[in-house]
């Protein structure tokens, strides 16, 4: 058995949370090394490495088990957490044949998907073991509260994951995370009368709050200030600790006594460089033919091109079970067995067309 003592150096678990419009895209951006997979599309416009953005649940999943794999940032930053959630309820419905996750009935969808979003976070967890870190950002929404010791209720900010109270993907999100940041604006009131009865909004600045609040869900385990301005530079001591930089001495070349023994060198006369002669090339061009992709649903073109499967690949996977005729074009295939077979098992269906290539090979 080992006994530690001490603080760990370990990757950090983030989650900012806030409005629309109010930059957590781009605190994100000045994390060490982000890259996003940006589920939404609101990276676009920002100077940033991204991923494409994922079509599909089985498609965010392979991204990450790609930056497992690769490990090509220091910070993985999905941007946002509640559109990832959009393709885990798409995901879990077309599994099931459903067309809304409140079919499922007696809860059953939301526990599905509450299973999903534990598996993703599992994996986002190994990421942070190999030392990098992982920011989740989302939008807020108010909703009513009531505590059950306290009459009456209030208003109060969330995470905007669950759309009912059955769900539990913002409290696993909340458990998961190191750091709850909620990003607001705080506005000043002033007085517009004599009596101080009437008041209206004036200036105000972007804020971020980093403690628990009967009006937001925050936290953090670094003693943080209660509010902070949104500023990156105020988290950067907890993820590039400075350290201390000393210059070496500059070198200086002893000089060189020539000796009986060692005379001194006499410089070689340098050579003119001969003119460089570029033969033309002659290679002959093998690049492969374009891949037909007409009619094939995006959720499974995206799969395929990441995975560089051809549609003949898929039908020859899909004809060897008898789901469909010899000869079927993709795009005549059915919405539900795309999404709920193709997409929603692509790992046991990639593991076939594997195995159909090892068969072809020999």
């Amino acid at each position: 058995m080992n006994i530690s003592k001490g603080p760990i150096a370990k990757a950090q678990k983030v989650v900012v949370y806030g409005p629309e419009g109010i930059g957590k895209s781009s605190l994100a951006a000045q994390f060490p090394e982000p890259l996003f997979i940006d589920t939404e599309g609101s990276t676009n416009n920002m100077d940033v490495a991204r991923l494409d953005k994922p079509s599909s649940w089985t498609m965010l999943l392979q991204q990450i088990e790609f930056v497992k794999q690769a490990m090509p940032c220091k910070t993985l930053v999905v941007d946002t957490i509640d559109w990832a959630e959009r393709l885990a309820t798409e995901f879990v419905c077309s599994r099931g044949n459903k067309d809304s996750i409140t079919k499922f009935g007696y809860g059953e969808g939301y526990i599905q998907l509450e299973e999903e979003f534990g598996k993703f976070l599992n994996r986002l967890t190994d990421l942070i073991e190999m030392g990098i870190n992982v920011v989740l950002t989302a939008h807020a929404k108010i909703t009513k509260f009531e505590q059950p010791d306290e009459l009456g209720a209030y208003d109060r900010w969330e995470l905007k994951l669950g759309n009912k109270t059955t769900a539990k993907t913002a409290a696993l999100v909340k458990e998961w995370a190191d750091m709850v940041l909620f990003c607001n604006y705080k506005t000043m009131s002033v007085a517009t009368d004599d009596k101080g009865t009437k008041f209206k909004g004036q200036g105000g600045k972007r804020v971020i709050y980093t403690t628990h609040h009967p009006a937001w869900d925050a936290k953090n385990r670094f003693n943080l200030p209660d509010e902070m301005d949104l500023n990156f530079a105020h988290l950067a001591h907890i993820f590039s600790p400075v350290q201390p930089v000393t210059q070496p001495a500059p070198v200086v070349p002893e000089p060189v006594v020539p000796t009986p023994e060692a005379p001194a060198t006499i410089p070689t006369p340098v050579q003119p460089e001969q003119p460089t002669v570029i033969q033309p090339d002659t290679t002959p061009n093998f690049a492969p033919d374009p891949v037909d992709y007409t009619g094939i649903p995006q959720a499974l073109k995206d799969l395929m091109i990441q995975n560089n499967v051809l549609p003949a690949e898929i039908q020859m996977a899909t004809e060897s079970k008898g789901y469909y005729a010899v000869g079927t074009p993709i795009a005549n295939y059915e919405e539900g067995y795309i999404n709920g077979v193709l997409v929603g098992a692509w790992p046991q269906v990639f593991a076939m067309i594997q195995e159909n290539r090892s068969k072809q090979a020999f």
